[in-house]
């Protein structure tokens, strides 16, 4: 695999590759992979029912699923910006007036896994997104106090208390009156939702909503408005 720095200089002379399968790339993405991303999005859009509102852009599987691999862990992280203003793109068409006073944070790594990887991909994810909504962001409005196993394969109850007290509000707080709308790069069962939540509570800070790009469920079909009787 091509250090950045390296694939930096690289594209200046020739076309990107794209990073799922290795074409030649226009931008992110080649167009056929391109294609295959976007079929993964939920057509009638992802919205989840909870405590917050929840709203998922697509299915994690296939290209989407590989695009988040190539992500994390292929050190591809210009991807995100692609990745996270189709999010947006999203989320947008959910809202019938955007929210005043709204402030995007993304969910954190460790510090030692940040390290090791570079880069917090749901930070390089809410870039993208805010960037197409004009939402302000808190890059560090959390962190991560405690590592904590991959939840892959942990249970409901496990990831809950893989979680407990791993989160707590960061340096970089939202400011009052802004209420949050948490942002991560999957959601599966909630715990680690849940446990930002916790966090922001104890501060008496509210929580809008939260908005993630992929996820293994199946969102509940969206409820269409009835027109009002004259």
């Amino acid at each position: 695999m091509a250090h950045p720095a390296l694939k930096t200089v690289l594209n200046l002379f020739f076309k990107p590759e794209c990073p799922l399968c290795g074409r030649p790339a226009e931008t992110e993405f080649c167009r056929y992979c391109q294609t295959q991303l976007l079929r993964c999005q939920f057509p009638e859009g992802g919205e989840f029912p909870g405590d917050v509102p929840v709203f998922v852009w697509g299915r994690y599987g296939g290209a989407l699923k590989r695009a988040i691999a190539a992500l994390k862990y292929d050190g591809n992280p210009q991807i995100a910006r692609q990745l996270g203003c189709w999010l947006a793109d999203g989320w947008l068409g959910t809202q019938e007036t955007l929210p005043k006073n709204l402030t995007v944070v993304p969910i954190p790594l460790h510090p030692d896994k940040l390290k090791k990887r570079g880069f917090n991909q749901a930070e390089l994810l809410a870039r993208g997104f805010c960037e197409l909504t004009g939402l302000s962001l808190k890059p560090h409005g959390l962190e991560r106090v405690r590592d904590t196993e991959a939840l892959h394969g942990l249970s409901s109850a496990e990831r809950q208390k893989n979680l407990q007290n791993a989160l707590r509000v960061g340096k970089d707080r939202p400011p009052r009156p802004n209420s949050v709308l948490i942002l991560d790069d999957i959601y599966t069962t909630g715990a680690t939702v849940n446990a930002a939540l916790r966090a922001f509570k104890t501060h008496r800070i509210p929580v809008a909503g939260v908005v993630a790009l992929a996820t293994t469920n199946t969102p509940p079909p969206r409820q269409r408005s009835r027109p009002k009787s004259h």
